[in-house]
């Protein structure tokens, strides 16, 4: 349990969470869950600052897994013409979510700016006020909407399944900004992991802990 920490329900018509490297063109299809990519995503439209690094702890799914495929006419990568693919869609989404955030050590020159109860509050006033940004699940167009809540609180479809694994999946993607350690600094890496549901919340692991693999080299961003 850390001091720092907020619960907010992120909940939507349509989500689609996928590796990075299916977004190029062609047909999309949704894992079965979030990434932790992907609400940390969210938690940044709801509010960020380069002083934090937030983490996501754990996320609790409320409605069945459904999925809905359509017929997306994207415009082509070397024409102004329309292709024809299929997206594949989870719907009706709703989830529970539970971070904190850490001080990005990356960021001396912010150090003046450490102040927790400052972010802290300003973080858990955003997620009342429903973000600072607008709010997508993993796409664009999967507009979203947040709201305080009290994580475990309510019913959720699989809270009498013990276990649900759902192989090995994308975690998300740690860059320069963020490093850990010396084999991710000045480098985007990329990150897996095996999630495993239980009775309907998945615990998700720090990207230190996932499966790395280099993708190329990177300089930090520069403010």
């Amino acid at each position: 349990m850390h001091d720092n920490f907020v619960e907010f329900e992120v909940y939507g018509d349509y989500g689609l969470f996928s590796e990075p490297l299916t977004r190029v063109g062609g047909e999309k299809f949704t894992y079965q869950v979030p990434t932790y990519e992907a609400m940390k995503g969210v938690m940044q439209s709801v509010y960020w600052k380069p002083t934090i690094i937030w983490i996501i702890d754990k996320i609790r799914v409320l409605n069945p897994i459904q999925t809905e495929t359509k017929g997306i006419r994207p415009i082509k990568y070397n024409s102004n013409k329309n292709d024809l693919s299929y997206y594949t869609y989870l719907k009706d989404c709703r989830y529970q979510v539970k971070a904190h955030f850490i001080w990005n050590e990356n960021r001396p020159e912010l150090e003046a700016d450490r102040n927790e109860n400052k972010h802290h509050n300003i973080a858990k006033r955003m997620i009342i006020k429903g973000g600072r940004r607008d709010i997508f699940l993993g796409c664009r167009e999967c507009q979203a909407y947040v709201e305080p809540c009290n994580f475990g609180e309510g019913e959720g479809f699989y809270d009498n399944i013990d276990e649900l694994s759902f192989g090995l999946m994308y975690h998300g993607i740690t860059y320069p900004d963020e490093a850990y350690s010396e084999e991710t600094k000045g480098k985007m890496t990329v990150n897996f992991w095996n999630p495993i549901m239980k009775k309907g919340i998945i615990d998700y692991c720090l990207p230190s802990e996932c499966i790395h693999k280099t993708v190329r080299n990177m300089e930090m961003k520069k403010f």
